[in-house]
């Protein structure tokens, strides 16, 4: 599974971060964690709030930080794998 943040670095964008990792870790998730900075490539994806989170490949939140809960309900429900 393959699990972006999408954000320049402000202090949401790193909240996010800090619990997809800490999400994945704890439940043992097969992820592979990645940061798309430039403005240009979030762009694409359509998101205009960050942060926002993308599992494979797909916009599931944008411009609002997701509680674990509801971050672990979005990678069981998006983990086609």
């Amino acid at each position: 599974m393959n699990i972006k943040i999408l954000g320049t670095g402000c202090p949401k964008c790193k909240t996010l971060e800090k619990l997809i990792t800490e999400v994945v870790s704890e439940n043992n998730f097969d992820a592979e964690i990645s940061r798309v900075e430039d403005i240009v490539q979030i762009m694409n994806y359509g998101v205009m709030g960050t942060p926002g989170l993308v599992i494979n490949e797909k916009v599931v939140v944008s411009g609002r930080v997701p509680s674990k809960k509801e971050i672990i309900k979005l990678i069981n429900k998006n983990n086609n794998v």
